[in-house]
């Protein structure tokens, strides 16, 4: 079972050249270093990120296409734009006709980074191509746009006819360039799911359609407090995360788990939202289940439960609190002194 949470963590990190990296190599390199791809979310190498010097936020997460495409520094400083202007042109059905990217104001978007190689991109495919007719079909104003990361247009024409609904056009690079710009894209299958204004609801989009089928939840704002399953799974990649075992089969027990922890994630998911960051930390709950053992198995975690612990995928480092009962004190107490780096991490 290890071995199957080794293949959805991941052992290297593959830049855009193929290079393999290991993540072990960069921990080598120092926690100064780590804790900068932890903050930035670094998941693919070579990556370029603009900041302004004067607030320390992001500008742009994309600087590679953006010296790709503005080699002449003409757009500089190269800030987001809302996705309005970014979209502005002529869209595709998948039967030729077109319509105006206006026809997307007052629907929630998906925006579905994609393409016909990858098959990760092919399986979600078909499943949001259900979620999306149960939700036209429960009356919600929702509308795909399909951003192609197709090899050629041929490609993308056979790929695209299987989708109900609209695309830019494979032939305006330019534009699809524009969108992986504005949401830092590193890797496909992405969805970008987009309220009615254009803001990002969750970049989750894709964990969102596979845990919620029926789409009982749609448009999938995001939850404090996850509980860990085979398709969030890799969101364990993307930083650090507070994982809560409780080793349970009984949903009564998880989501009482759920409970002691979320106000405290509430609390720092605030406190960054207030400073236009990303919080920190992802927060889940684990049960009894296979995914449970694999990650028990791969960070090497003692058998007791309750257990509350902190694991750095990318530091390959894990923080355990082995206490007979957690309390929200202790929970509180744990996080605090993680983020002031008070807490001295053992190998995972």
């Amino acid at each position: 079972m290890a071995g199957a949470l080794s293949d959805v963590l991941g052992e290297v990190l593959v830049a855009a050249d193929g290079e393999e990296v290991a993540v072990s190599a960069l921990a080598a390199r120092g926690g100064s270093l780590l804790k900068l791809w932890n903050k930035y979310r670094v998941s693919n190498i070579p990556s370029l990120i603009f900041i302004d010097a004067s607030t320390g936020k992001v500008v742009c997460r994309n600087g590679l296409l953006v010296i790709r495409d503005d080699p002449e520094g003409l757009e500089f400083p190269w800030g987001p734009k809302p996705f309005s202007e970014v979209v502005a042109g002529p869209l595709l059905r998948n039967n030729g006709q077109t319509l105006d990217s206006s026809a997307l104001e007052g629907s929630h978007v998906g925006v579905y980074f994609s393409a016909h190689w990858c098959p990760p991109c092919r399986s979600l495919t078909r499943v949001l191509v259900e979620s999306y007719r149960k939700i036209k079909e429960a009356g919600q104003k929702f509308e795909i746009l399909f951003v192609s990361a197709d090899r050629s247009e041929d490609s993308f024409n056979q790929y695209f006819s299987e989708m109900p609904w609209v695309a830019v056009p494979y032939a305006d690079e330019a534009r699809r360039s524009r969108l992986n710009r504005l949401y830092g894209i590193q890797g496909i299958p992405t969805l970008i799911v987009l309220d009615s204004k254009g803001d990002v609801i969750t970049r989750q989009g894709r964990v969102e359609v596979l845990n919620d089928i029926e789409c009982r939840e749609f448009p999938w704002h995001p939850k404090p407090v996850l509980e860990l399953t085979d398709s969030n799974a890799v969101q364990l990649n993307e930083g650090p995360c507070l994982v809560l075992f409780v080793d349970s089969e009984d949903d009564g027990e998880s989501e009482a788990a759920k409970q002691l922890i979320q106000p405290i994630a509430e609390k720092i998911i605030a406190k960054y939202k207030a400073k236009d960051e990303e919080a920190p930390l992802l927060f889940f709950v684990a049960g009894e289940d296979d995914m449970t053992d694999s990650l028990r198995d791969y960070t090497n975690l003692p058998e007791a439960a309750p257990l509350l612990t902190i694991l750095d995928m990318s530091a390959r480092a894990k923080y355990v609190m082995d206490v007979e009962e957690i309390t929200p004190e202790i929970v509180e107490a744990f996080v605090s002194d993680f983020l002031a780096d008070k807490l001295k991490p053992e190998p995972i």
